[in-house]
């Protein structure tokens, strides 16, 4: 993302040797990382007696709060491909969870959720104006929604939950009444199954049962249909021609328009995809995590789901592993958080450990140097305590955050025309 705005470059031939190295691993090299981090949080498990670490119950936690951060992060990535950098996701999803709750609790959640999904759209809608019509900063406008989210549904609240039936249901300024809850729902059998394995504690065994027990367990519609919009994502703006002008408008929006693609209306239709699914997001807060609105509920994911976006370079798969990370990081504090976050001190150690290698194998003295020495000090950390203090286990998602940032920003690569005016007719 950039923090200031300047006009589209010229074309420019892409480099082959660039090119070649913006390939994705194998699907090969996928699955012996997934194996090797599996193995390494079982033996971490075992080592420290954390059964919580990789529990059906902290797996669900994580994916409950992941969803709210990757739904977040997707809709930055339908901006930011289009070339649109959108800050104002938070805001967004502030006007999702206040009209999901104002809706759900007069009629139904299923209409909350529509209206949540819809006040996110407007919110998008306005930030394309400024943006794509008016050329006004990214960045600048993107605050702006985000003041003016904050602003608008704390004056509706006090208009609409402090008077008549809504105080009698349980309204006042600060949340709506509750409203009905949307279906949960559990995998027939492997439930059941799955949670008789994980009591036995078995190595890697027990740990691939909670983990696949947390994923088919006490499942919202709502996580499902999140699912099913990251596919979707995936296959329409990589496999189709829709996704593939979408993605030329962030690219270079000139060669684009030359090509006979509509620039402004296909901008337009991702910022409010965008923010359709923010208010997504936010209804997801209001009607599966809390069941009403409540003020200040987004707690910041918004910009955590940013954080997600970038760490999965601007990808779903990637997105969707951030999300989980730092979904799981969240739900630490929930389950025994002190105890478990003291065991990923190990898990920490060991990562530190073998990126040093890694860094003095690239010959890179002073990076494997610095990591080799703070996993020092991460050692002592852990021998010398036995628990974490509970300040730092509510810290642990951001700390989280900045750390997956900073290890991963030396591959990042966002679409090359993002955050840059764009006028039509540039090119000619």
């Amino acid at each position: 993302m950039t923090a200031t705005m300047t006009d589209t470059p010229p074309p420019v031939a892409p480099k082959a040797d660039a090119a070649a190295g913006r390939r994705g691993r194998s699907p090969g090299q996928i699955l012996m990382i997934v194996a090797g981090a599996l193995l390494l949080v079982a033996a971490v498990r075992v080592i420290t007696g954390a059964n919580q670490l990789d529990s059906a119950g902290q797996i669900s936690a994580a994916l409950g709060l992941a969803v709210p951060i990757g739904l977040a992060g997707l809709a930055g990535l339908w901006s930011e491909r289009a070339g649109v950098v959108n800050i104002g996701l938070e805001g967004m999803m502030i006007l999702g969870t206040f009209g999901a709750g104002w809706i759900g609790w007069q009629s139904s959640p299923w209409l909350g959720l529509l209206c949540g999904i819809g006040f996110g759209v407007l919110g998008g809608l306005i930030h394309a104006v400024a943006t794509v019509t008016f050329g006004v900063d990214h960045i600048v406008s993107g605050v702006a929604i985000n003041l003016l989210a904050l602003g608008a549904t704390q004056y509706l609240a006090k208009l609409f939950f402090v008077d008549g039936k809504a105080a009698d249901a349980g309204g006042n300024p600060k949340q709506s009444p509750p409203s009905d809850s949307l279906p949960n729902f559990d995998v027939p059998g492997l439930s059941d199954a799955l949670q008789s394995v994980e009591k036995h504690h078995w190595f890697l065994v027990s740990d691939l049962a909670g983990i696949l027990g947390g994923l088919v367990t006490n499942l919202s519609v709502v996580t499902l249909l999140a699912a099913v919009l990251f596919v979707g994502t995936w296959w329409l703006l990589w496999r189709t021609p829709f996704g593939l002008r979408l993605r030329s408008c962030g690219e270079n929006p000139i060669a684009a328009e030359s090509l006979g693609v509509n620039v402004y209306t296909y901008k337009y239709a991702a910022v409010a995809v965008s923010g359709g699914l923010a208010g997504l997001g936010g209804a997801f807060l209001s009607l599966v995590t809390s069941h009403i609105y409540l003020e200040g509920q987004t707690g910041g994911r918004g910009y955590i789901g940013l954080a997600a976006m970038i760490f999965g370079n601007w990808r779903p798969g990637g997105l969707a592993m951030g999300a989980g990370l730092f979904g799981f990081s969240d739900a630490l504090q929930l389950r025994n958080g002190g105890v478990t976050v003291h065991a990923l001190l190990l898990l920490l150690v060991v990562l530190l450990a073998v990126l040093a290698g890694w860094k003095l194998y690239r010959k890179a003295l002073w990076q494997g140097v610095i990591s080799a020495v703070m996993a020092a000090l991460v050692l002592v950390w852990y021998l010398v305590t036995d628990e974490v203090p509970g300040d730092f286990v509510g810290a642990t998602p951001y700390v989280v955050t900045l750390l997956v940032l900073s290890l991963s920003a030396q591959r990042l690569r966002m679409p090359k025309a993002d955050g840059m005016r764009y006028r039509k007719g540039q090119g000619k």
